[in-house]
């Protein structure tokens, strides 16, 4: 254990030597001078003249910073593929389990009581499924165009952003009115 410690502290002492024309300019120092630490090198500090808390600035900082197109589609994507797959875990269980139940699950009976509802619930329902699948299937092909190391700059993430919301809304609408 003793012969490890050693071993050690002289690799340490190897890797912070100093290099040779260091040791070289040290040398011709006197040994008074070296250990005042005088022949070394050294750089003034500098002060800032700034007395504001610096909490404060980045708090304002902050204030004026505009809305991030890259992180908000991430936080949505992540929302969106939350909210798809909720629902059809759901759904699936309570279709495997409608048998042990008495309920009428299958796509007749599915068929049967969309086509009872007002042309409005329809859109509406409609709407409400496909602005999610539209948001998350299109953001997803984003992301995939990421990894291929594609579109990575910031103007290419903010354009490619709002295209995707743009495309999302509209083939959302369009696929509750069909």
């Amino acid at each position: 254990m003793f012969s490890q410690k050693v071993a050690q502290q002289s690799l340490r002492r190897l890797a912070v030597q100093q290099p040779l024309s260091m040791q070289w300019s040290m040398m011709r120092a006197s040994p008074a001078a070296m250990a005042l630490g005088k022949g070394l090198q050294s750089r003034p500090a500098t002060t800032a003249s700034n007395t504001e808390d610096p909490t404060q600035i980045l708090a304002k900082q902050r204030l004026n910073r505009p809305p991030q197109i890259g992180w908000i589609g991430s936080s949505l994507h992540r929302i969106t593929g939350v909210i798809l797959s909720g629902p059809l875990y759901l759904w699936a269980t309570a279709y495997l389990f409608s048998p042990a139940f008495g309920w009428h699950l299958e796509s007749a009976s599915m068929v049967a009581a969309m086509g009872a509802l007002p042309v409005a619930a329809k859109v509406a329902l409609k709407s409400i499924l496909a602005l999610p699948f539209t948001y998350h299937s299109l953001n997803g092909l984003r992301h995939l165009t990421w990894d291929l190391g594609r579109g990575l700059t910031n103007s290419a993430i903010i354009k490619s952003g709002w295209t995707v919301i743009g495309l999302s809304v509209a083939s959302a609408l369009a696929l509750a009115f069909i």
